[in-house]
C-alpha cells in the first residue's frame, strides 16, 4: 500500500520546503522539477538523470506526479478507424 500523503496537501505546488522524494538516492522534489524543466518528460528518463526510483521504486508515483505538474499529460483525440466494419480480403 502506497502512502498518498503528498496528494493530501491542498496547495502542494507552493511548498517551499525541500521534500526528499527518493530516500534511497537522496533525490528531492526540487531536483525532479529542475530535471523536468530541462526537458525530462518520462519516469525512465528521470531515473537515468537523477537515480530516482532505481532502487526500491516506492517513490515513482510521487515522482510521476511531480513530472506531470511540469509537463501535464494531454489527451490526444485519436480517430477510430474501421470500428464496426468488417475487414474483407
Amino acid at each position: 500500500m502506497r502512502c498518498n500523503w503528498f496528494r493530501s496537501f491542498p496547495d502542494r505546488q507552493h511548498l517551499t520546503d525541500t521534500v526528499y522524494v527518493c530516500i534511497c538516492n537522496g533525490v528531492t522534489d526540487h531536483q525532479i522539477r529542475e530535471a523536468a524543466e530541462n526537458g525530462c518528460a518520462s519516469l525512465s528518463e528521470l531515473t537515468m538523470r537523477t537515480g530516482c526510483g532505481s532502487n526500491c521504486g516506492s517513490c515513482l508515483e510521487m515522482a510521476g506526479d511531480l513530472l506531470n505538474q511540469v509537463h501535464p499529460t494531454r489527451a490526444l483525440p485519436l480517430p477510430l478507424l474501421g470500428v464496426g466494419q468488417r475487414c474483407l480480403m
